[in-house]
C-alpha cells in the first residue's frame, strides 16, 4: 500500500509539473499564418510591401517581437525591407515592439526600405517574400513565412503610377495568389497615406 501511495504521489507530481510547463512556463514557437493579402504599393515614393496575416505563439507565455522585416528576392537580387509598421486601417504604428500571446495578433503589416537604398523597383517577374522576426533576448532571427507571387508586365507598368497598387489575394482552391489593381477612390485623390508619411493611399489601407 505504501508503494502504491508513493507511486500515485510521484505520478501526480510529474503530471502537475508537466501541465505547469505546458500551460504556464513554455514559450513555444512564434509563427505566422499564410498572408491572405499581399500588396505592392508605394509610401512617400518609396516601394512598400503589404501583408495581412496573423502572428501566433504555440506557448502561453508568448513572445516579444523587437523587429519584423521581409526579404524580397527579385531575380538574382534580394532586398531587405526593414522599416516596419503595423496595425489596422488608419491606425498604423511604427514597429518598435509587439507582444504576441496565445491568442495571436491579426494585423496589417507594412514594410519599407531605408531611404538610403533606392535600388528597388517593381519589375515584371517572380518574387519570393520571406518574413523574419527578431525576438527579445534571442540572437538568431526567426523565419516566419515564405510567399511567392508573380507580377505581370501589365501590372508592373501600372505600378509606375505610385497612387496605384497591386493586391495579391490567396485562393485556397487553386492554392495560389491572384492579382488585381486597386486605385484610390476619385473623391480621395492624393490623400494622406495610412501611416501618415506619404500623400497617396490605396483602398485596403
Amino acid at each position: 500500500m505504501i508503494f502504491i501511495s508513493t507511486l500515485i504521489s510521484v505520478v501526480s507530481l510529474v503530471l502537475s509539473v508537466t501541465i505547469a510547463w505546458l500551460t504556464l512556463l513554455r514559450r513555444g514557437a512564434l509563427g505566422m499564418t499564410r498572408p491572405m493579402l499581399v500588396g505592392f504599393l508605394h509610401e512617400a515614393d518609396q516601394p512598400k510591401i503589404f501583408l495581412r496575416a496573423m502572428l501566433y505563439s504555440t506557448g502561453k507565455r508568448g513572445h516579444i517581437i523587437e523587429a519584423l522585416y521581409v526579404k524580397v528576392t527579385q531575380g538574382k537580387k534580394t532586398h531587405t525591407f526593414g522599416f516596419w509598421m503595423y496595425g489596422e486601417t488608419g491606425e498604423l504604428k511604427v514597429g518598435s515592439g509587439l507582444r504576441v500571446g496565445e491568442d495571436g495578433a491579426s494585423l496589417n503589416h507594412h514594410f519599407v526600405q531605408p531611404k538610403r537604398d533606392s535600388s528597388f523597383e517593381f519589375l515584371a517577374g517572380d518574387y519570393t517574400i520571406e518574413g523574419f522576426a527578431r525576438i527579445l533576448n534571442r540572437r538568431a532571427q526567426v523565419k516566419l513565412s515564405t510567399v511567392k507571387v508573380s507580377l505581370s508586365a501589365e501590372f508592373a507598368t501600372t505600378l509606375r503610377d505610385r497612387a496605384k497598387g497591386v493586391l495579391f489575394t490567396w485562393d485556397p482552391d487553386s492554392q495560389e495568389y491572384h492579382s488585381n489593381v486597386l486605385e484610390p477612390p476619385p473623391s480621395e485623390g492624393c490623400s494622406r497615406s495610412a501611416s501618415g508619411v506619404g500623400r497617396r493611399k490605396v483602398p485596403w489601407m
